[in-house]
């Protein structure tokens, strides 16, 4: 029975010990040829694999060498022994060729652009928040949330967005995504088990609350927003600032007759901070505290892998929702809570958003000004992402353009649910790319759109 030995760079062989030579070359062979040596990874040094197998380092290097020379491994001089990342085959076979490359550029939606993570800024923020803490913050926490992230957000939801809130009715949350997943519960414990989306709206938070046990049920939107006359519904979520996908705004008429449907609203305030064009739309949530779930999140402010979002609820909800909460397992990281909690109170969360407004509007105009003047493009005043319009049936075709020019996008009609309001175009998130490629994924997408409309 082969044995399992390990090297310096955790680097894994089956092996029997007494071999020779060429078992251990057929060994690594194996090693690379299933995957547990990756293309490009760096392989245990002649002097770390021969102590670990207990067999001369002169063997291990009759072997490496042997393996250069087929292919497998990739040596130069002053660097250490990698495996070739050619792939797994030696050079006297065929090469091996993708075919399901990744776009080269990106303008998907929803997505902010990585490269301006304010890395100083969080490392300095680290720092002080490891410095200072008691020793109790690295235990386990309070199910709704850091104490020092609620009370951050208290100040800052109601002097940027105008949310009337208090620490105690806050809730930290995983995203936005385990927002739906634990209201959706805590409603249906509580009896109402029928929520309203925007049609259209993403169907990924359509299915979270459907897998929470709520009967989804869609109303059209249009451009006043949510058409709340055709709402029959005891929840509702809502984008009410910046509608998505469509970008639109709702009408004042339509959030005071919202706020008075008697619906509990899900105000999703996804991208709330970047508004271009004229005031900020203050929260819905000002209008009835105790009707309306104001949610937020960092993911397009500072990143989506930090998985951090808030709830603003109703006193009503806090208990319910804290306990679906609990149940769920599920928790954003302490630390992290604390650390976007410094950089809010030290003004330095601030500092960046305002930082990521301008460069959000650079890329806007730039867009704008290089499409036709007379094209009706949607949702130019804020957000991250704009529409343009195209007929169905050139809409169809969007899939294969957009891949002739390496060009990641989303077309609009996979947004809708009833095919009797559905309108074709593509959504163009031009936070996504990062800064300097932002400049090719604009000449990507006009060459797309000639195309399709020529």
């Amino acid at each position: 029975m082969a044995d399992s030995w390990t090297s310096s760079v955790d680097a894994h062989l089956d092996w029997t010990p007494g071999g020779g030579r060429a078992a251990l070359a057929s060994a690594v062979r194996a090693a690379i040829r299933d995957g547990r040596w990756r293309p490009g990874a760096v392989v245990p040094s002649t002097r770390a694999l021969a102590h670990d197998l207990g067999v001369a380092r002169g063997t291990v290097t009759r072997v490496y060498a042997d393996l250069s020379a087929e292919g497998y491994l990739s040596t130069s001089q002053g660097a250490p022994t990698r495996v070739a990342t050619a792939g797994t085959e030696p050079r006297s076979g065929p090469p091996v060729v993708s075919t399901d490359r990744a776009p080269r550029w990106n303008l998907m939606p929803g997505r902010p652009d990585p490269s301006l993570f304010p890395r100083e800024a969080w490392l300095a923020a680290t720092k002080r928040v490891v410095q200072r803490s008691p020793n109790e913050v690295f235990g386990y926490h309070d199910p709704a949330g850091a104490p020092a992230l609620r009370e951050a957000l208290a100040a800052y939801l109601g002097r940027s967005r105008g949310v009337r809130a208090d620490p105690a009715r806050i809730v930290v949350c995983a995203g936005f995504t385990q927002a739906v997943a634990v209201l959706g519960r805590a409603l249906r414990d509580l009896g109402s088990t029928r929520m309203a989306f925007e049609d259209p709206s993403f169907h990924l938070f359509r299915d979270i609350a459907a897998a929470s046990g709520q009967q989804v049920v869609v109303v059209p939107v249009d451009d006043d927003g949510l058409r709340v006359s055709e709402l029959d519904s005891p929840a509702v979520v809502v984008t009410p600032a910046h509608q998505s996908p469509l970008g639109v705004t709702m009408a004042p008429a339509r959030r005071t007759a919202l706020v008075r449907s008697g619906a509990v609203v899900v105000e999703d305030d996804y991208d709330g901070e970047f508004r271009f064009d004229r005031q900020q739309v203050g929260a819905l949530q000002a209008l009835a505290p105790e009707q309306v779930v104001y949610t937020g999140t960092a993911s397009k402010t500072l990143a989506p892998s930090l998985r951090l979002a808030w709830m603003v609820l109703p006193r009503s909800l806090v208990d319910p929702v804290t306990e679906a909460l609990t149940s769920s397992g599920a928790r954003p990281s302490a630390l992290d809570q604390l650390v976007l909690a410094d950089l809010i109170s030290s003004g330095a969360y601030d500092r960046h958003v305002r930082r990521c407004r301008l460069e959000y509007r650079s890329r806007r105009d730039r867009l704008v000004a290089a499409l036709p003047r007379d094209l009706p493009i949607r949702g130019i005043s804020a957000g991250l992402h704009l529409v343009l319009p195209l007929p169905l049936d050139a809409e169809t075709h969007v899939p294969a353009a957009a891949a002739r020019h390496s060009l990641a996008i989303q077309p609009l009609s996979r947004f809708w649910v009833d095919p009797a309001h559905r309108e074709g175009g593509v959504v163009v998130g031009y936070g996504a790319s990062t800064k300097h490629a932002f400049g090719g994924a604009l000449a990507a997408l006009l060459a797309m759109f000639h195309e399709l409309t020529s």
